[in-house]
Order: C-alpha cells, then sequence, then structure tokens
C-alpha cells in the first residue's frame, strides 16, 4: 500500500559444508585462526600452528599451501587473521615475526610491512589487517592496543588507540574492517565490543558488553563487512557469530558450542565472498565452515 513502509525479510543462515580435520597434511589443520576470500572465491586459511597458508577452492578442494617455520621471507610464525585486497594479495600478519607479508595468490612473496627499528611504529603481535579502496592499510596491533596505519605505498602515517577502557581505547585489539564508505570497525576483543571510526580515526560509535545475551560478546574476536554493509562479528567464547548493521543494530545470531554442523568450538574468524557465502575458522574443532545467508 502506498505511503507503507516494507518491512525487510529476516535473516536465515543454512548450513552448508565443512572441511578439514586435525593434523599437518594438506587439507588439515593445527589451530585455524584466520581466513579470507578472494574475489575469485578462493578460500585461504592462516594454519597457525604449522605456521603456513592454505588455498583452497569454494567447494573446500585443496589447491597450494605456502610457508614454514621461520623469520626469512616468505616462513611465517603463527599467521593470524588474513585478508584478501581488491587485487587478490592476501595479506598474512604475524604474531610471533611482528610483521605483515603480501602475497599474490599463487603464495609467492610481494612486500613486506615491519618496523625493523624500535620506533614508534614497532608491531606487538599484529592480529589483523585492513586496506580501504584507498589503499590505506590499518593494522590491529595486539599487544600495543592500538591500530597502526600505512598509506598506499607502505609508508608509516600514524596510528591511534592506548590501553584502557574508554572510547578510542582499545583492551587487546585482535581485528580490524573497513566498510565501503570508508568507516573502519575493530574488534576491541577484551573490552567485548566493536568501535567504530570514521576515516581520519575520529571515534564515531561503539557496542557491546560482555555477556551472553544478543549484542553482547565474550571476546569479539574478528569483525568482518560485507557488500551490504552488514558487520560481522566472531563471539570467541560464545561460541557464535553475531550480524549486525552497521550502527550496531542486532541482527541475527548462529552458532552454539559443540562439533556438529553449524556449532563451533570457539570460532577465530569470519570471512564473506562476493556471492554472499559465509566461510568460519572453527578453530577449537580444527576445520572451516561454510554457510549461506539469506
Amino acid at each position: 500500500m502506498a505511503g507503507c513502509e516494507q518491512k525487510e525479510e529476516p535473516l536465515s543462515v543454512r548450513f552448508v559444508k565443512s572441511w578439514g580435520k586435525p593434523g599437518n597434511a594438506p587439507g588439515e589443520f593445527n589451530e585455524p585462526i584466520g581466513i579470507t576470500v578472494d574475489h575469485e572465491n578462493n578460500v585461504y586459511v592462516s594454519d597457525a600452528r604449522n605456521n603456513r597458508i592454505q588455498k583452497f577452492n569454494a567447494e573446500g578442494s585443496f589447491l597450494l599451501q605456502w610457508g614454514k617455520d621461520g623469520d626469512e621471507q616468505g616462513s611465517l610464525r603463527r599467521p593470524m587473521h588474513l585478508f584478501a585486497a581488491e587485487d587478490n594479495l592476501i595479506y598474512v600478519p604475524e604474531y610471533l615475526n611482528d610483521r605483515i607479508q603480501v602475497f599474490n595468490p599463487a603464495g609467492e612473496f610481494r612486500f613486506m610491512l615491519s618496523s625493523g627499528d624500535k620506533s614508534d611504529h614497532l608491531f606487538d603481535a599484529p592480529a589483523g589487517i585492513a586496506v580501504g579502496r584507498d589503499g590505506r592499510m590499518f593494522i590491529a596491533d595486539f599487544y600495543n592496543h592500538a591500530v597502526q596505519i600505512f598509506d598506499a605505498g607502505g609508508n608509516y602515517s600514524g596510528k591511534w588507540g592506548k590501553k584502557g577502557h574508554e572510547a578510542g581505547q582499545f583492551n587487546y585489539p585482535t581485528d580490524v574492517a573497513v566498510s565501503g564508505s570508508g568507516d573502519i570497525f575493530v574488534a576491541d576483543a577484551y573490552n567485548h565490543r566493536i568501535q567504530k571510526f570514521d576515516s581520519d580515526g575520529t571515534w564515531l560509535h561503539s557496542w557491546g558488553r560482555q555477556g551472553s545475551a544478543p549484542g553482547d560478546f565474550n571476546v569479539a574476536n574478528a569483525v568482518e563487512i560485507d557488500e551490504r554493509d552488514r558487520v560481522f562479528v566472531v563471539d570467541f567464547e560464545n561460541h557464535r557469530i553475531q550480524i549486525f548493521d552497521n550502527e550496531g543494530k542486532f541482527l541475527l545470531q548462529f552458532g552454539s558450542q559443540g562439533n556438529g554442523n553449524g556449532q563451533f568450538e570457539l570460532p577465530t574468524d569470519v570471512a564473506v565472498g562476493d556471492e554472499g557465502y559465509i566461510y568460519i575458522a572453527d578453530w577449537g574443532n580444527k576445520r572451516v565452515q561454510k554457510f549461506e545467508i539469506h
């Protein structure tokens, strides 16, 4: 009827499939922490204790792997939350090597972000990264309780944040995401909240508190933005994924503790592909799970 608002259809999520089991052979995992999807719908998983990246197609078929334990170029030590950029370059933060390595989809090294010296932008366990449409890189720096920023040329350009519980402060941030409009969302893990900033780093909004009700978190471990600007948050110790609009309005949650289809044991990361499928790094169950959102 004219003049009446049309209600949005409620969201629903359907389990599609899972893959992986404990081990170190191709397709097996030892602490899968990070996950991302490139624009050809390939899935990359940071297999943290195996110190490697594994690449799969969208159906979970193993394609290739790269990395080994070490600190030389191309080697990895505890790779964390991954990011696939518009050009399909794969950004890999390393928790124990205090650097970001960047690879092409074949696993070939391209460049590195690292401190090298003891300057103000020294990483201390970088945990997550996102690249905006302008090419700027935003890094969740876990032990420095900050977001570090590099320009599109890889030059350090500043940071914001310090340890604390007030607006704009962090308590072990673990991940970051950038929306299409350039707003930055930070998984402020142990403050159990998501913080939202504009493209200049001005604090805009936050939501969440410690708890288990919808909209509460028990370690907000990872954040992802889809093409509709919906915000996906990994709620680590509540063994679930929560979905919000970009102002923090709760939309949906899915998952519970367990090892059945659609259940999680301490999930650590979420990725949403161009086709709308959701991929979860199910850390405790040492597998990847795939879902469809409607």
